[in-house]
Formats: structure tokens, sequence, C-alpha cells
């Protein structure tokens, strides 16, 4: 520092040797805020020079940073001439900056043009000048003083090559700002000597892009809509245009790859894949989620950071009996007695006997913690091989109904098991007239109807029926070939998965999700929580609360007896469909109980104490998360059913991602963090 300051001073003195500064005077306005940044580069300045100018400059000084990091990371090659493309690109910005003739015209008037010889003076003292002004060839600038301005980044880039060269001379493009207006701006593109690939800003490529540019808090707006307001691309890309107001329009296109390009960030920095994520060169948005969708889960996966979450709602001290008498509960040690005799069940006593006892803790020990997690499935779905046996993904999501392997199936009868080619180009159905017959009713009975039609039906049916056999809508299906129309194969359609399953803590963070393709059995079920919890087997729930929990306890005894879903994990009904489960289904009462009154679950129940003093037991953990997330999910429906399946993963991903967010920044908003 005491270097630089001799430096400073030596300088100030050739610049302008009427300025009487010290050593001590001089070192007092080094403290980096910025007025004293704008006083320090005044400096450099001449006296007619105004301060709109001053603080323009600055501002260009800030902007030129990441391009002076890479004029230093070129010179440390060897035989790399002093003066890089880099410096040149500077040398220009500053010279236009520091050209009397400029394009904003509410400057006023300059001295006369020093452009060249002013530029050619900052450009030589940059090294110098960044040092002082709190900048690190390591680092960004200070955030706290400087808006964060573009940088070459790496991000798809399995690691940032040792130096980058200047590519081509800038290009002039349209920018919209933060502000949402449009601007002419320049655009540096670097490349890679070893690998050619071409850098620009947040992105990578190996070819010229056209185009408009966005800043980054476009994006970050965008996010904000999708979180909010529920937008999907289309919509924000609408709402986009409107605000800016001047041509060129946002298209759906675009806005849709400014949703993947952001949230792709966002998903790869979240999964910590910075160094080892790649995506191919020129890359449309398709690939790039498909990129993304293959190294952060396909068809399902873990949220980042989910498994290490804690908080008072979801982790909980562990219980034992005596604390249940020491706060003054009447237990019912006949509940389960009770339930089994109701039953008359000769297995009762077998599965009475047993049910784990609780274990009372050791005197001294420590009392450890228990974390209760949720699941649930949600109807959400989208379109997958029109082939009952087939769960593949559409050639084409706007209007084919087979997968890849089963595309030669267009060209045969939709009638399953006929086989015979179709009658005509475009059609579903062959020359059989009852096959057409049946298809031209199968597409009445599910087209749109429009309310109107629903009326007219209505109006006939009243007419034919003299009010007499009330108002009904026939919509079924006829017979074909003496089978019921319910039942008859075919594939006139694209058939869809069955529903989403997720995953979350007691407090509400989302841990992972998959999907079940047919029917919500207990196999699928069983197979998204193995993987969700594969790699991190030591971060199993204490208590796994699911609708159905008792029939996947069964599925999971008759596979695997020493499953750690059984040894580890207990799986109880939550608290809102256990109402709902037969009273003599003794493995569901002993079992899979979320509130046992006899203190065989002391962990489940909680001691609260009303206005009169009496003292009551509740439950410890909220059971109903995974209903509360899925219905948060509803506001995404309609989106996610339209999409192939590549975009449904990548944007469930992006969703629960948020929600987690959520969740913890109302847990820290609330100080429910765990203390040590």
């Amino acid at each position: 520092m005491a270097g630089d300051l001799e430096f400073l001073l030596r300088r100030i003195r050739v610049i302008n040797p009427k300025k009487a500064i010290t050593r001590t005077s001089l070192r007092t306005i080094m403290v980096p805020t910025v007025s004293h940044f704008i006083v320090v580069l005044q400096l450099y300045m001449v006296s007619e020079f105004s301060f709109q100018r001053a603080f323009y400059i600055i501002s260009i000084l800030v902007a030129a940073y990441p391009l002076f990091r890479l004029h230093l990371n070129q010179l440390r090659e060897p035989r790399q001439p002093r003066e890089t493309a880099w410096l040149r690109s500077i040398f220009a910005i500053f010279t236009g900056a520091f050209n009397g003739e400029h394009e904003h015209s509410n400057f006023p008037p300059e001295a006369e043009d020093l452009s060249d010889q002013l530029a050619q003076r900052l450009c030589g003292d940059l090294e110098h000048l960044y040092h002082l002004l709190g900048f690190s060839s390591q680092q960004d600038p200070p955030s706290q003083f400087f808006p964060a301005p573009h940088r070459i980044n790496s991000l798809y880039h399995p690691r940032h090559p040792p130096t980058l060269r200047r590519h081509r001379d800038p290009q002039q493009i349209q920018l919209l700002d933060s502000s949402f207006k449009w601007v002419k701006a320049q655009l540096y593109v670097a490349y890679c000597p070893k690998c050619q690939a071409e850098y620009y800003p947040d992105r990578i490529t190996f070819l010229s892009k056209h185009g408009i540019w966005m800043d980054r808090r476009i994006a970050l707006a965008q996010e904000h809509a999708v979180l909010r307001f529920h937008s999907g691309w289309t919509n924000f890309a609408d709402w986009l245009s409107d605000v800016v107001g001047e041509k060129p329009r946002i298209t759906a296109r675009q806005s849709q790859r400014l949703y993947f390009e952001h949230f792709a960030r966002r998903l790869v920095t979240a999964h910590e894949l910075e160094e080892t994520f790649t995506v191919p060169a020129h890359s449309d948005a398709q690939t790039l989620a498909k990129s993304v969708r293959e190294v952060v889960g396909e068809n399902g996966g873990i949220i980042p950071g989910s498994m290490k979450h804690g908080c008072t709602r979801c982790t909980h001290l562990k219980r034992y009996t005596t604390d249940l008498h020491a706060e003054g509960v009447v237990l019912d040690p006949n509940e389960s007695t009770i339930a089994a005799t109701m039953a008359e069940d000769p297995e009762a006593a077998e599965l009475l006997a047993a049910l784990p006892k609780q274990q009372e803790r050791v005197p001294g020990s420590g009392c450890g913690y228990t974390r209760l997690a949720s699941m649930d499935g949600k109807t959400i779905n989208h379109r997958t091989c029109a082939v009952n046996t087939c769960d593949g993904p559409l050639v084409n999501y706007k209007n084919r109904r087979f997968c890849r392997t089963h595309l030669p199936m267009e060209e045969i009868c939709g009638i399953i098991p006929c086989g015979r080619p179709i009658h005509s180009p475009g059609a579903v159905t062959c020359d059989n007239e009852t096959h057409k017959d049946w298809h031209r009713k199968y597409l009445s009975r599910f087209s749109r109807l429009s309310f109107p039609g629903v009326q007219r039906v209505i109006r006939r049916q009243t007419e034919h029926d003299n009010w007499t056999s009330g108002i009904s809508l026939h919509s079924e299906l006829p017979e074909l070939n003496g089978v019921s129309g319910e039942n008859v194969v075919h594939t006139f359609r694209a058939r869809t998965t069955y529903c989403l399953q997720t995953v979350q803590w007691a407090c509400g963070c989302p841990i992972g999700w998959g999907k079940c393709y047919r029917s919500e059995s207990s196999s699928q079920v069983l197979k998204i929580i193995d993987r969700i919890w594969k790699q991190h087997p030591n971060f199993r729930p204490s208590f796994l609360a699911y609708d159905d929990a008792c029939n996947l306890l069964r599925h999971i005894v008759t596979q695997d007896p020493q499953s750690p879903w059984i040894h580890v994990t207990k799986l109880i009904v939550d608290a809102w469909h256990y109402i709902g489960h037969q009273a003599a289904d003794i493995l569901c009462r002993i079992w899979c109980n979320p509130a046992p009154a006899n203190g065989s679950q002391p962990d489940l129940v909680s001691v609260k104490t009303d206005d009169n003093g009496r003292k009551h037991t509740t439950r410890a953990f909220n059971t109903e998360t995974a209903e509360q997330l899925n219905a948060w999910l509803t506001g995404y429906e309609a989106q996610l059913r339209q999409m192939s399946d590549i975009n449904f993963d990548f944007s469930v991903h992006v969703l629960l991602l948020l929600y987690k967010e959520l969740v913890e920044k109302r847990v820290g908003k609330k100080n429910e963090g765990l203390d040590d």
C-alpha cells in the first residue's frame, strides 16, 4: 500500500503540479467509499471536466475491470505483448469516455479534446488504481460500492482456461437494461486458444451469436414473476414487451431461453456442479434443459441442501415415556389392546408382541433428536407414449402420440389389436367402417363442448323425455365387437403419467420428488424414496407420514424384511387420512397411528396447557405439509401439463428449489433455526 501511495503522489504532482497534497492527506482519502473514489479519479482529469463526466468515467472504469482481468490473465502466458488486445479495447473505451463529442447530449460543454492523452495516462495506471480502489485481481469489485457488471463466466465450461484472447472487434448490440430500456452497447467476445470456445457474457458458444441481450436483473424479475404470479415464459414475454413499450418486442422463444439459462445457472450452482457441468456448444434451449436434467435428476431427484436442513418445526429433541409422565399426561395403555379386541383378529396378539417397546433414556447420555418427513402424490402429469406398456417420451408433444420406438404404429389402425394399415394419410383407423364410426363417436365424446353446446344437449333431452327422466348427459362410449366402450384398447391419444410424488420435511422444506407412471402403487413409491435417500442413508427420517403408509409397510415387509425403512424409519399415516382408515385394520392401528395415546411413541405427541390450566396432548409434527406443498403446486398445474418430459422435470426442479428458499427464508425470519 505504501508503494501505491508513493506512486499516486508522484503521478498527481506530474499531472497537476498546482495541487498541494501530502502523503497524509492522500492516505485519508484512500478509504474505499464512493465519494473518495470520485476525489481520487478527479485528480486524473482536467479541472474543466464536469461532475457528470467524472461520474460517467467512474462507471466506465468499473465496467472495464473484467476486461482488465482478462488482460492480466493473458500476461501470465510467456511471450505475450504488454499491450494486449484487451488493453487496446480498454484504451478505446476510455477514449470514447473522455471525448468531448459524446452521445450524451445533457453533458455540459467540455474542455478541448484531450481524449487520447488522458486515456493513455489512465490505462498506464490501471493496475495501481484498481488496487488502491479496493479491487483485487482475484476478486470481483466490492458489491457494496458498485453494481455487479457482466462477467466472462465459465459456467458451461468444465474448467476455466488459463488465458482468454479477444475475438474480433467489439459488436454493437441492443441491451435491455435493468430499467427496462433498450440501450446500445458493445459486446466483447473472448475465446480459448486451446479448445477454441468463444466466451460471451455468462455463456460459451462456438459461433457468433446475434439477437437481443438482457441484463441479468431481467432474469431475476422473471424468477419473481414465476414465484409470485405463477407466470409462464409466454406471459412474461408479453408483460415485458408491454412494459418496455419499444420495439423489438420480446418473443416467447426469447423469454423461454432466458428462463432456461437463468435457472440452469441456479440449479447447477445449487447442486455444486460448476466445475464438472458441460453442455454442447451452440445448444438451443431444449438441449440446455436436457443437459441440466441429466445431472440434477431425470424423472425425479433431490433438492440440494435439503438433507442437512433442520429447524424447530421438523426436528425435535428425542422424547421418552418418562417425559410424558413428568409433564402430567394421562396415558391410555389399553388403546391398542381395545382395537385388537374389537377386530377379533387372532394375529392381533402377535402384532402387539412385535411392536417395539419404547426405550428409556440412559442416565447421563444425550437425548438425540427426531425428524419427520411427509409424502404425498399430486395428479400433475405430462404426456407419454400412447402404447399402454410404454413410458417413453413423445417424439413431438404438439401433434404426435408415440415415442420414437413406437413411431411406426402411426401407420396402422389405432384399435388394438386390429393391426391393419390406416385408410389414408393422417388417419388413425383402417378402412373398417365399424372402427371409423367408433373413432368418430370417440372424438364426439372427448371433444371440447362449449357452454351453449351443453345447453343445447340439455334442451333436446328435456324435449325428448318430457321432463320425466331428469337431465343427464349421455357420454358413454358405444360397444365395439361386444367389448364395452371403456374397455376398448386404442392408441387415439397419448397417455399421461399418473402423479407427481413429493417428499418434504414437516416444516415444508422439500427433500425430493419422483413420478408414478401408471398408479401410485407401493412398489413405485418405494423406488422413489429409495432413490432419494440412496446417497444419504444416514439422513433417513425418524418418521415418514404417508396417506397409504400401512400398505407401503406391508409391501416392504413382504419384499425385504431387513429394509431400513422398517428398522430405521417408522411409517405412519398422516392425521387427515388416518381418520378414513378402517378401524379393523390392526396393522394400521398399531403400527401407523400418527399420535398413539398409550405413550408408545412419545416423539409424536406434545403437551399443551389451555387457558383453564388443563393439559392436553397434541401432535408434535405437522403431517400435512405434503398436502400444503401440493396445493401450492396447483398454481403451476396448467403449465406443467402442457410441457414435454424434459421441460416438466426441469421446471419441477426449479419450483421445488424456489419453494425450499421460501421455507428457509420463513424459518430465518421467525428464528426457528436450530441452535447447538
